[in-house]
């Protein structure tokens, strides 16, 4: 069935009640397509087309101009975005579509939409590229066709529709669309799927679009009872927050079969928006940190995130904890303000009865870190012992050691962190006192 305006019908209360409704507008088939027919809809008021200006080819400029042009006969706003691509090694495909997703993040507020013009044969390669990587069935289930972005919403209205019939209708319309050179290149990825694979396959099986679509649901379907399964295993170890990052108890897990604990780990990490943890790392996590030792620290990480054992806890550190931080020798604290440490975590107070620093309210003190051989006596207890003995007594974790702050009163250690204050300087009971607070962002 050819493609008309009146196909996207269904898609029109969703647009309605956005806030502002954007459409990624390259100038290509697709995306030209897409405005033209929303433009027929429900009129040029109704949308504001968003290109990306990513300055990879020498026509960048001229596609601009085309873009505007055809904006401007449509009666269309459009916003334009210059953006600067750079390979992080993942590729320049990759890279590029980071550079314009953030934009679209920044540009969407509460209720916006951001529409797309991905379509049927875009889903077939997305899904066969995604195989050929090795993905799983969150991989596989290809792109969905709503999904949140940023603050706002991202909507495809297209993937039901092949680029043939698109092209019908974009020929039988008059329309002009941009031609990017680079879809020639056989050295992306997808381009090769798209000019040598996807031919071969369709003189096979001319209906793979749609057969490539029941398999990609059938996938979604799975990946979202793994999904409901994963969040039933978080509950049962017992996830908590921690200063940095989060935990969960080592038992329970280990009482999972293997396949479930590779799919919480997986859960847990985008439960928080943290990169996923690929089968690799998984495999090592699962046959390599979990069985350690018991006195093992063990550590696995990836993309700037750390999975961590200690005390019968696994624990995921969203940044690296170990990178060693800048620390001055001294920092000077007037306790009635807030203080931001070199790692971003603050130091606050709060008025107690019977407990904390014996220290009149908007004192000054100093703050100092650990260069070794420091010795407290806790309150409470009879005799002085190293940090390095207590910490160890406290149970803190060795990753947050290096970075507790010291507070120091007239030269002397009188409390660590919100840890522990150091016997001779705290308030007797019934006394009012300074209590020290300290917490990460």
């Amino acid at each position: 069935m050819p493609f008309s305006p009146d196909h996207l019908a269904p898609h029109v209360p969703k647009i309605s009640a956005a806030g502002r409704c954007y459409l990624g507008y390259s100038g290509g088939l697709d995306s030209h397509v897409l405005l033209h027919a929303l433009v027929k809809l429900l009129g040029a008021e109704s949308i504001t087309a968003v290109h990306i200006n990513h300055q990879l080819s020498g026509n960048a400029d001229a596609w601009l101009q085309h873009c505007q042009s055809c904006c401007d006969a449509l009666g269309v706003s459009m916003v334009t975005e210059t953006v600067t691509v750079e390979n992080s090694g993942q590729g320049l495909e990759q890279a590029a579509r980071e550079a314009r997703y953030s934009v679209f993040e920044k540009l969407l507020m509460p209720s916006d939409l951001m529409l797309l013009a991905h379509h049927a044969d875009d889903q077939v390669e997305t899904v066969l590229y995604r195989l050929l990587r090795g993905s799983g069935p969150k991989g596989l289930a290809g792109m969905p066709q709503a999904r949140s972005l940023g603050e706002g919403e991202l909507l495809r209205p297209l993937l039901s529709y092949t680029r043939a019939e698109l092209e019908e209708y974009a020929k039988a319309e008059g329309l002009n669309w941009i031609e990017d050179e680079s879809n020639e290149d056989l050295s992306f990825d997808r381009n090769f799927l798209r000019k040598k694979v996807v031919p071969v396959i369709a003189e096979r099986w001319p209906d793979y679009p749609a057969r490539v679509a029941h398999s990609a649901a059938l996938c979604g379907e799975a990946d979202q009872l793994a999904e409901v399964l994963a969040a039933q295993d978080l509950i049962a170890v017992y996830e908590r927050p921690e200063r940095i990052g989060w935990s969960i108890v080592l038992e329970p897990m280990m009482t999972l079969d293997v396949s479930r604990q590779g799919n919480l780990l997986r859960h847990w990490a985008g439960q928080h928006q943290l990169p996923q943890p690929g089968h690799r790392i998984v495999d090592t996590v699962l046959h390599e940190l979990l069985p350690a030792r018991q006195d093992a620290e063990p550590l696995v990480s990836w993309a700037g995130v750390q999975l961590r054992r200690f005390h019968r806890r696994l624990y995921l550190l969203p940044v690296d904890v170990d990178s060693p931080d800048q620390l001055p020798e001294s920092l000077t604290w007037k306790t009635s303000e807030n203080l931001v440490l070199p790692d971003s975590s603050q130091l606050f107070t709060t008025a107690e009865s019977g407990r904390g620093l014996r220290l009149a309210e908007g004192s000054v003190v100093d703050v100092q870190f650990r260069s070794g051989g420091e010795r407290c006596t806790p309150v409470g207890r009879n005799g002085s012992n190293t940090l390095k003995k207590l910490f160890q007594e406290y149970g803190l974790e060795p990753w947050l050691r290096h970075r507790v702050p010291l507070i120091y009163l007239k030269g002397q250690l009188a409390a660590v962190g919100d840890l522990w204050v150091c016997d001779e300087f705290s308030v007797a009971e019934g006394e009012q006192g300074i209590a020290i607070q300290w917490c990460f962002p």
